[in-house]
């Protein structure tokens, strides 16, 4: 017993034995773990009747072929303008509405085509007088400010200056437009009246 002793005290195992299998009492289990991969396996095609598959072509086409034949029979269509469209009940309302004025003569009609050629002819003239005040005006104050710059270049610097106090401009008001006392404001969800024609998409799709 005491030399079985002996020989287990002088058993020593090395270090390059223990870094590269370990020491271990039992068999090793070597768990180990793979990185996490974000993806699934295939899905494996399913095979497909040659039937079905001519069947969904079929179906495709006619639809296509149906939308084509909606466009051209459309093409030539245009769409209305709502704004420009003319109320039913003004169209009822036209005759009550239209004015019956006396049917004018024709020394009348002469009368005010020459009444309306002397009228553009004077307002002509006085056009052009305006025109010849404003530019009298204005050589006369280059005129000046040249003459000002000869004996002064600061009088002249001053003169140019705009005058703010010149013309003083005041206003009262709403600077606002007023508002509608029965107007409905949109908050949120709205529904969408536009109508769609034929040949043409939804909106904002």
């Amino acid at each position: 017993m005491i030399q079985l002793l002996s020989s287990i005290s002088r058993l020593t195992l090395s270090n390059n034995l223990l870094k590269l299998n370990g020491f271990h009492t039992a068999s090793k289990l070597n768990f180990h773990y793979t990185p996490v991969l974000y993806a699934e396996p295939l899905k494996k095609k399913k095979k497909l009747d040659p039937a079905v598959v001519r069947a969904r072509e079929d179906r495709k086409r006619k639809k296509l072929e149906k939308q084509i034949r909606r466009l051209e029979k459309n093409s030539r269509q245009l769409k209305p303008i709502d704004e420009l469209e003319v109320p039913f009940t003004l169209i009822d309302e036209k005759e009550e509405r239209t004015r019956k004025l006396p049917q004018i003569s024709e020394q009348e009609q002469e009368r005010r085509i020459v009444l309306l050629n002397k009228w553009a002819h004077y307002r002509l003239q006085e056009s052009l007088k305006d025109l010849k005040i404003v530019d009298k005006m204005m050589n006369a104050q280059m005129k000046a400010l040249q003459e000002l710059r000869f004996e002064s270049e600061e009088l002249y610097q001053h003169a140019i200056q705009p005058d703010i106090d010149m013309i003083p401009f005041v206003a009262k008001g709403p600077v606002e437009t007023p508002p509608k006392p029965d107007y409905e404001y949109i908050d949120g969800d709205y529904n969408d009246v536009t109508r769609v024609y034929d040949g043409e998409g939804k909106p904002n799709s």
